[in-house]
């Protein structure tokens, strides 16, 4: 990420959080005269207790000096969760994990033997494996059968943010489509955030901008999470209505790997559809 791309994400991070407080939520009057939702960019310096001016160069994307002590103050006055405040932190000081170049495909593609179990024992548990790019890389025999045969797909293929796009089956799968982009786009914001000085980022953002236009509404958003926890209803083309419930994991190791679980609601008869819908492509 270069510093004028860092910039920018910071600025429309920024603006995006702003929008999303209420004057009330806030402590603040609700007045008459607010020309765009969300609160005013002197009612942020005055809670965060800067001065206009400077937090106006901030958000506008200046390369101006800011400290750790400043950033937490901006970050209770726009009110942002633990995520977020890594990611406003990440962008703001440029300073990312450090972590070790990405590997070469043939080795981030490899599981541990543990993580293979793991995906085998979860059998009705529809459950994928994904890199810091969001690269699929392992997956069980219940994800296949209710989101996609991941192993038709080439390597190269098997982003799930682009596939979430490209893909006809995920579209008609969740009912709403949108929330469940969010949850992953969240998720990539986070290791955007992460890995700032992964200059992949940038590219395959600039390439989703241009071949999707549903894309860049939904990135503008600046939803950051590092585990998103949401109820899912699906609508499967062969097995009907089914809900699951998504817990994201991290898998603590020398590659950064993502497990993401989606667990069968209780109060439903999703499991047992599974189960019947295996059966029968067996």
């Amino acid at each position: 990420m270069t510093t004028q791309t860092r910039l920018q994400a910071l600025s429309d991070f920024l603006k995006a959080r702003r929008a999303a407080i209420s004057p009330a939520s806030a402590g603040l009057p609700q007045g008459t005269r607010r020309r765009t939702p969300g609160l005013r960019r002197e009612e942020v310096a005055q809670l965060a207790g800067v001065s206009n001016t400077w937090y106006t160069w901030l958000e506008q994307g200046r390369d101006i000096k800011v400290s750790p002590s400043v950033l937490d103050c901006i970050a209770g006055a726009l009110q942002l969760t633990k995520d977020e405040r890594s990611y406003l932190f990440a962008l703001a000081l440029e300073n990312g994990s450090g972590a070790a170049p990405y590997p070469p495909q043939a080795e981030h593609s490899v599981i541990n033997s543990s993580l293979q179990k793991i995906l085998h024992e979860l059998t009705t548990c529809p459950t994928i494996i994904s890199d810091r790019r969001c690269n699929i890389v392992g997956w069980n025999d219940a994800a296949a059968h209710v989101f996609l045969d991941f192993a038709k797909l080439p390597p190269e293929e098997r982003n799930m943010i682009s596939l979430l796009f490209v893909r006809k089956e995920f579209k008609r799968l969740a009912v709403n489509w949108q929330q469940f982009v969010r949850g992953y786009l969240s998720i990539f914001r986070a290791y955007y955030g992460q890995y700032v000085e992964d200059r992949w980022y940038d590219d395959f953002i600039a390439e989703m901008k241009e071949r999707h236009p549903e894309f860049h509404p939904l990135w503008e958003e600046s939803r950051v999470s590092s585990a998103p926890d949401v109820v899912l209803e699906f609508r499967h083309a062969k097995a009907g209505k089914m809900l699951f419930h998504l817990t994201s994991l991290q898998v603590h190791g020398s590659t950064d790997l993502r497990c993401s679980i989606y667990t069968p609601a209780g109060d439903s008869n999703t499991e047992a559809k599974l189960r019947q819908l295996m059966e029968q492509q067996v």
